[in-house]
C-alpha cells in the first residue's frame, strides 16, 4: 500500500476512535431512557397516567441521571485506559512471558522492531492449542503482542516472524487502538443491553401500577426494541473495524520480513484452526476470526483465501502446494513439499 493510502488508513482509524469515544456516553443515555420507559411500562416506576406524560417523565429521569451516566463513563474510560490489557488478558487467558522464558520469540520480535526503530511491545502467551495471535494496548507503554502456544508449536521461524510482523503492523497503523476501544466499549454496550433485556423480561412479574394499558404496552415494546438495538450497536461497533485492516497488516508484515511466502504459509496453517474462546468483541482483534451463523453476516475479517490471493497478486507470494518439488527416497514413497523462497527458504526450528 502506498504512503498516501496508509496515511489515510491511519487517519481513518483515529477518526473511528474519536467517534467511538464521543458516542459512548450518548448511547449509554439512550439505553437508560429506554430502560426507564420499560420500567414505567411494567409499573416498576411511577406513571403519570398518560403516554405523553410518561415520555416526558422518562426524559426527566434520563436527564437527572445524565451526570451519573457521564461519571460512570468517565470512570470506565479511566479503567479502560489503564487496565485494558489486564481486562483482555482476563477474558482470553493470556499471561505475560519474560525473555528468559521465551528467548527465541523475544529475539524475533526485537529484530523486527530494530529494523523500524520501534520500542518492542511486551509478549504474552495463551496456553491453547488454537492457532491465533493479536496485538493490544492504547499507547507505547501498553502495547503487547499475544500468541497462542499452538501457534508457536505449528509455525516455523519464518512464519512466526511473519505473524509478529502482522501484529506490529496493526500497532504501527493504529489499528490496535481502534480495536481495543471497540472491544471494550462494545462489551459494555452489550452488557447494558443484556441488563435492559432482562429487566424488561423479568420485570413483567412485578405488579403493574396505574397508567393506561396502551402506554404500558408501548413502553414495553420500546424497551425490547432498545435491547435489540443495543445488541445491533455492538455489532455495528465491531463493523467499525474496517476489514481492510487485515490486508494492510498482511502487507505490513511482508514489508518488514521481505517474505510473502512465510505470511502465506502462516495463514494456511492458521486456517480452520483459529477458534479461541473469547467474547465476540475481543475476537475482532485476532489475526483470524472465522465466524459462522448470524455473526458471519457482520464478519470482522476477510476470508483467509482472499487474503492469500492478495499476497500472491500484490506481494508476489507463492501459495503451496504450487509449485511442488518431489523429494524421493529409495526406501519410501515420494514426499511432496512446497518450494520455499526468500531469505527463510531453508526451514529451521526456531523454538
Amino acid at each position: 500500500m502506498g504512503a498516501v493510502g496508509l496515511y489515510t488508513h491511519i487517519q481513518s482509524n483515529n477518526l473511528r476512535s474519536a467517534l467511538l469515544l464521543a458516542g459512548f456516553p450518548v448511547l449509554l443515555l439512550a439505553l437508560t431512557y429506554a430502560l426507564t420507559l420499560g420500567l414505567i411500562g411494567f409499573g416498576l416506576l411511577p406513571s403519570t397516567g398518560a403516554t405523553g406524560g410518561d415520555l416526558g417523565l422518562a426524559a426527566g429521569f434520563m436527564l437527572a441521571g445524565a451526570p451519573l451516566a457521564l461519571l460512570v463513563t468517565g470512570v470506565w474510560f479511566v479503567i479502560a485506559w489503564f487496565a485494558n490489557t489486564r481486562i483482555i488478558d482476563m477474558v482470553t487467558g493470556a499471561r505475560p512471558v519474560t525473555r528468559q522464558e521465551e528467548p527465541a520469540l523475544y529475539n524475533l520480535l526485537e529484530n523486527l522492531c530494530i529494523s523500524r526503530g520501534l520500542t518492542a511491545p511486551s509478549l504474552r502467551i495463551i496456553d491453547s492449542e488454537s492457532l491465533n495471535a493479536f496485538a493490544s494496548g492504547l499507547n507505547e507503554k501498553q502495547y503487547s503482542i499475544t500468541v497462542t502456544r499452538g501457534l508457536m508449536n505449528a509455525l516455523d521461524q519464518a512464519e512466526m516472524e511473519s505473524v509478529l510482523g502482522h501484529e506490529l503492523a496493526h500497532i504501527l497503523n493504529r489499528d490496535v487502538r481502534t480495536m481495543v476501544i471497540a472491544a471494550v466499549f462494545a462489551g459494555v454496550i452489550t452488557l447494558v443491553a443484556e441488563i435492559l433485556f432482562r429487566s424488561v423480561r423479568f420485570g413483567g412479574l412485578g405488579r403493574r401500577r396505574g397508567g393506561d394499558g396502551r402506554g404500558n404496552g408501548l413502553f414495553i415494546v420500546i424497551a425490547f426494541a432498545a435491547a435489540a438495538i443495543g445488541y445491533l450497536l455492538a455489532i455495528v461497533i465491531r463493523m467499525s473495524l474496517s476489514r481492510s485492516r487485515e490486508f494492510v497488516a498482511d502487507a505490513g508484515s511482508v514489508e518488514l520480513t521481505k517474505n510473502p511466502d512465510a505470511m502465506i504459509g502462516a495463514l494456511r496453517k492458521i486456517e480452520g484452526h483459529s477458534a479461541l474462546p473469547a467474547p465476540e468483541s475481543v475476537q475482532g482483534m485476532f489475526i483470524d476470526n472465522h465466524e459462522t451463523g448470524f455473526y458471519s453476516l457482520f464478519a470482522t475479517h476477510p476470508p483467509i483465501e482472499t487474503r492469500i490471493a492478495a499476497l500472491v497478486k500484490f506481494a508476489g507470494g507463492r501459495d503451496a502446494p504450487t509449485p511442488l518439488v518431489e523429494s524421493v527416497s529409495a526406501q519410501s514413497s515420494p514426499i511432496i513439499e512446497p518450494v520455499r523462497t526468500g531469505p527463510w527458504s531453508k526451514k529451521e526450528p526456531w523454538g
